[in-house]
């Protein structure tokens, strides 16, 4: 490993901008080209995250989750990318109501913004997701065209221990599929960052497999590569866990990477907002690497 790969990565992420805070809905395909948008959070688990421990990096061995991993069976290869939706889960299109504005206060001041997902209204609180805008962010683009980096920072999401978790995680999966389309032009990518996120922040299964039944079948296809920097353990479990209803081909998709070094010899990284304590984990990773280095290479005294 690179034992500098931290410090480059950071030295590369330094001068980018601060993200905005604000994502202008009625802006049209050809005024968003080259433009660096915010994407909404994505979190989004409808069951709460269990645990309190901090991610992965605690669970020493596979018994921690009591799951037998190899017993669980995988989908026959098919031509589908998509989780299998055994359900009448409406696919969102979403649009906001004609003649309408991208938000509104109701009597209270309280912000309101109103989608349709498939073919019902509904209402986003805009309020109670406000603080947790950063979970997912637009990351600028990818080789020719507008091929989409959509950054995802788990360490962002909501606590499962905070009050009305689930509204929050409602209403954060309502804005997430309602403005995927916003965000989304051509292919695109998804970049996980995994790092520094305790397990009770981590979405859980239900709500991966439901707001990916809910994304528009269009951008379902148009997913090129699941990015997931610095993973544990615990997350590749998930993914194993959800290996009954997601297609083979999709788990094709998936790709890990171990640095943010590793991350930006994939992606440019000018526009992509890495959340400080990811940083962190990342200087004190090189910090070990370097120590063990020393240990290794210091002459024996004497």
């Amino acid at each position: 490993m690179d034992i500098y790969c931290a410090y480059c990565a950071e030295t590369l992420l330094s001068t980018c901008p601060d993200p905005p805070t604000t994502l202008n809905v009625g802006e049209s395909v050809a005024q968003r080209k080259r433009r660096t948008l915010v994407a909404p959070d994505m979190n989004l688990s409808l069951d709460q995250s269990e645990g309190s421990v901090l991610s992965d990096d605690n669970l020493e061995t596979p018994d921690d989750l009591d799951i037998n991993v190899d017993d669980i069976d995988t989908p026959e290869e098919t031509d589908s990318l998509e989780f299998i939706n055994n359900d009448d889960t409406p696919v969102a299109t979403a649009k906001h109501l004609p003649g309408e504005s991208e938000e509104e206060r109701d009597s209270s001041g309280r912000l309101w913004r109103t989608v349709i997902i498939g073919d019902q209204e509904q209402r986003i609180d805009m309020q109670v997701i406000r603080p947790y805008l950063r979970v997912v962010t637009h990351g600028g683009y990818y080789g020719e065209g507008l091929n989409a980096i959509i950054v995802f920072a788990a360490c962002y999401l909501p606590d499962s221990s905070c009050e009305d978790y689930t509204y929050v995680m409602e209403n954060l999966f309502l804005y997430v599929v309602s403005s995927l389309e916003l965000l989304v032009a051509e292919d695109y990518m998804i970049v996980y960052m995994n790092g520094a996120t305790p397990r009770r922040k981590m979405p859980g299964i239900s709500w991966l497999k439901r707001c990916y039944q809910m994304i528009d079948r269009k951008l379902r296809k148009n997913l090129k590569c699941l990015i997931i920097a610095h993973p544990t353990w615990f997350i590749r479990t998930v993914l194993a866990i959800s290996r009954p209803f997601i297609s083979v081909k999709f788990m094709d998709k998936i790709r890990y990477v171990h640095t943010l070094e590793e991350l930006s010899q994939i992606i440019p990284m000018e526009h992509v907002q890495v959340p400080e304590c990811v940083l962190a984990r990342a200087r004190l990773q090189c910090l070990c690497v370097q120590n063990r280095h020393d240990t290794v290479t210091q002459p024996n005294a004497g």
